[in-house]
């Protein structure tokens, strides 16, 4: 059943119509007025700017009317306050359309649903106005230019037509001419690069506060307003005595902490000496390399590059901004890779184990995250099936070989290269390039990439184009889609790996699309760029660094949930994606390219009042004797009152399970899913008409399944992967949809084991063996006055966890 969409109850209809038609009114005269008092050509139309209430849903589609002229332009949400704000563009003469609508608002009834008619709209809206500059401006609004010209993005609308005879036109020509006649009235200064999307066309112009407000008043194609990020191509660009001085400028406001958190480069090296780097090397003894004769230098250029994303996460920004900087982590190096020819791909394993290994002797008491963005695509599986290099990363994260000591590890996708587009398009390149070797590991988070730029400024590529839109899975990115359904999903996130260009026939990298980073040639030219699925792991082990600098003491087990747990896709991967109409086709194209999405650092480490993550780390024993023993129920404290008296309002559970497995000894059954893992680990949520001792029941005939089948979830709550999608590998996450009211009692999770190698092996000595698992729960709401977090934390005080044993 779908859900109702959040509008605010107007209980004095005419009250309300009565003042949402003044408003209007009042917009309207104002509008007259400043255009009679205006001395330049004002433009054919208002904007105006159409509020909805705090906390609540907006009817913006209603709010647009093709066919009249009248444009949507912009929709906004202030995460603060959760208010909808809408710009919309109303074109002379059209003016009665909205007062028409409020007056058929306070007289007449609609026959099906007994509402005044056109409730959604007028109801949901709780003040118009002109709109102004703020109201087209996207993104902080500290970045919008003062008296001092800045480049900037303006996003000018273009309507597309539909002829009688199916011709598709457009006046996307008109409206570039009108900016452009418009910015030469103002002396605004306006590149020649332009990006065009549908019914959407973005040029860069250089102008002020006071120009920018001109130009809404004189051009009817304003659709927003955004800062224009200094281009990357801008440092590139730059000689290296000019590099060398926004390097300076940089440090004099960094400053660097003494904690002993740090990210460990497994890579070409690293050139220690360059003074972005240096300030944040462990010691001296922490760049390393696994064969001593090889030295610890970078002799290649990549390990520096993923040291200077690792700590400063997006340096292009950081380099073009004035704030002060604080870097709380720091970096350690093992050269892996030889200056010249290649390991053999036999002691790809062994040399990634030493690797860790030296780490750890001399910096034995770092929180550390290891990250490692070298992969083999030559030496891979089709079907996503362990190797003997992935398998020896199990080994290392589960701490089999050591001490038993748990590590993070994460590993980047592989890339797509520019060539492979002349034969296949994108994104079914993508698609068509799996994750290479050895992102197949069940234990480390593979990383792929998403696009964060598409606008190019640099003369370089003239006549070029980005090929993925901003949001969109980035060109370099590969997937897991053709591996077999069994095997893990990969890349589990998404971070900024750049984008490519395409002039209609050739395809390239590109500096405007790329991450300025640190160059191993500092002394002539200490910045360079970087891109691919490289880049987005080095930016994946900054964001595990942020959370271990607040949580130094969690589980490498929990970060990995944390980061999962708090991704999302863009709408625009849904579109790319999850095209299929059959939902379980389409969600499984949308996960094994995008994984889980991209990661929010902010949801992952804090707990809104409206948006709580309850952490649980405890440990079981699945076997026992060669049977199943252990299964875990986690009472949730969901505050029921307050769940309860929200109501229909939108809410989401989501719940993520991470663990790490013991991979199998020898390949001979790793075609078996449940001969590879030591054993495997599921979630369950009670069901709305279940008693606890219903629940145990139904949790302990799953704790039965044969090796033939892996019995899933099985619940009867609308999850949006399901099982079928999200039980497989060592990490699972999924969330459902529904109104508050509805998770008033969703307040036991269970956790429970299904066969793996320990039990079946027996003979092997591990069928008593416990293993350690991360459980995160979290509900949210929209409604921004709601305090869920008092009331759970004093549940908390009071009630633990219930952990139920059953042996079987």
């Amino acid at each position: 059943m779908p859900i109702k969409p959040n509008y605010p109850v107007r209980r004095d209809v005419n009250a309300h119509a009565n003042f949402i038609q003044s408003k209007l009114n009042d917009s309207y005269e104002r509008s007259k007025n400043q255009k009679q008092a205006a001395a330049i050509r004002y433009k054919n139309g208002v904007y105006l700017e159409f509020s909805g209430s705090l906390g609540h849903e907006m009817s913006v589609k209603s709010l647009e009317d093709r066919r009249q002229g009248i444009r949507l332009l912009n929709v906004k949400e202030n995460m603060g306050t959760k208010q909808v704000k809408a710009t919309v563009y109303i074109p002379d003469g059209k003016e009665a359309h909205f007062l028409n609508k409020v007056k058929a608002y306070a007289t007449e009834v609609s026959k099906e649903s007994g509402n005044p008619k056109n409730n959604d709209l007028i109801s949901s809206i709780e003040d118009i106005s002109l709109a102004m500059l703020e109201s087209f401006w996207t993104g902080k609004i500290d970045d919008m230019p003062g008296d001092e010209s800045r480049w900037c993005e303006v996003w000018i609308r273009y309507d597309v037509k539909k002829s009688k005879k199916s011709q598709i036109t457009s006046n996307e020509n008109q409206a570039m001419n009108s900016l452009i006649q418009c910015c030469e009235t103002l002396k605004i200064g306006v590149n020649e690069q332009s990006l065009t999307f549908p019914e959407r066309i973005v040029k860069l112009i250089f102008a002020n506060k006071s120009q920018l407000t001109n130009l809404i008043n004189i051009c009817e194609y304003i659709a927003e307003f955004r800062r224009a990020p200094e281009q990357t191509s801008f440092f590139d660009d730059l000689s290296g005595s000019d590099q060398q001085e926004w390097v300076d400028e940089l440090l004099a406001r960094t400053d660097f902490t003494d904690q002993n958190i740090t990210v460990c480069l497994l890579d070409t090296g690293l050139n220690s000496e360059h003074p972005l780097l240096f300030p944040a090397i462990v010691d001296p003894a922490s760049i390393q390399a696994v064969n001593s004769a090889w030295n610890s230098d970078d002799h290649d250029g990549h390990g520096t590059e993923m040291a200077g994303v690792a700590l400063y996460y997006n340096l292009k920004e950081k380099m073009s901004g004035s704030h002060q900087v604080t870097i709380n982590h720091k970096i350690e190096s093992v050269k892996i890779l030889p200056p010249r020819g290649e390991n053999s791909p036999e002691l790809y394993g062994a040399i990634t184990e030493q690797a860790v290994f030296l780490s750890e002797i001399t910096n034995p008491k770092a929180i550390r995250t290891l990250c490692m963005a070298v992969t083999a695509p030559n030496y891979n599986t089709d079907d996503g099936s362990p190797t003997s290099w992935s398998a020896a990363i199990d080994s290392i994260t589960s701490g089999v070989n050591g001490d038993g000591e748990k590590r993070l590890f994460f590993i980047s996708g592989g890339n797509v290269h520019p060539i492979e587009l002349n034969s296949s398009s994108y994104p079914d390149v993508n698609i068509l390039h799996s994750i290479e070797n050895p992102g197949q590991s069940w234990n480390a988070i593979t990383v792929g990439a998403y696009s964060n730029d598409a606008i190019i400024s640099s003369s370089d590529y003239n006549g070029c184009k980005a090929i993925a839109d901003v949001g969109e899975l980035s060109p370099y990115s590969s997937t897991s889609k053709l591996w077999n359904d069994k095997w893990p999903i990969k890349p589990e996130i998404l971070l900024d790996g750049g984008n490519m260009v395409t002039n209609g026939a050739d395809f390239s990298e590109c500096e405007d699309l790329s991450l300025l980073t640190t160059s191993k040639d500092f002394l002539t030219k200490p910045l360079t760029t970087t891109w691919g699925t490289s880049s987005a792991t080095a930016q994946a082990s900054w964001m595990a660094s942020q959370i271990h600098n607040e949580y130094p003491d969690i589980w490498p087990e929990t970060t990995r949930a944390l980061l999962v747990h708090s991704a999302n896709w863009t709408n625009k991967m849904i579109n790319q994606f999850r095209t299929d109409d059959k939902k379980t086709v389409g969600i499984k194209q949308l996960l094994r390219t995008c994984g889980y999405g991209i990661p929010n650092l902010e949801k992952a480490i804090e707990c809104a009042n409206n948006s709580v993550n309850l952490v649980i780390q405890s440990e079981l024993q699945p076997f026992k004797s060669r049977k199943m023993n252990d299964m875990h129920i986690h009472k949730i404290p969901w505050p029921k009152d307050v769940l309860q008296s929200l109501g229909e309002i939108d809410a989401k559970l989501k719940v993520t399970l991470s663990y790490f497995i013991e991979p199998g000894p020898g390949e001979i059954g790793w075609k078996d899913k449940y001969r590879y893992p030591s054993c495997g680990l599921r979630f369950d949520v009670i069901n709305s008409d279940e008693t606890l001792e219903d629940f145990k029941k139904r949790v302990n005939v799953k704790m039965r399944g044969d090796d033939r089948k892996d019995s899933g979830d099985g619940t009867k709550r609308n999850w949006y992967l399901g099982p079928g999608n999200r039980d497989v590998g060592s990490i699972h996450s999924d969330f459902c949809e529904d109104v508050a009211i509805n998770f008033c009692d969703t307040n036991y999770v269970a956790v429970y084991p299904v066969i793996g190698w320990w039990r079946e092996r027996g003979y092997l000595g591990k069928s008593n063996e416990k293993i350690r698992y991360s459980l995160i729960v979290s509900i949210e709401t929209p409604e921004v006055d709601t305090d869920l977090y008092t009331p759970i934390v004093t549940q908390i005080e009071i009630e633990q966890s219930v952990e139920v044993s059953i042996e079987i």
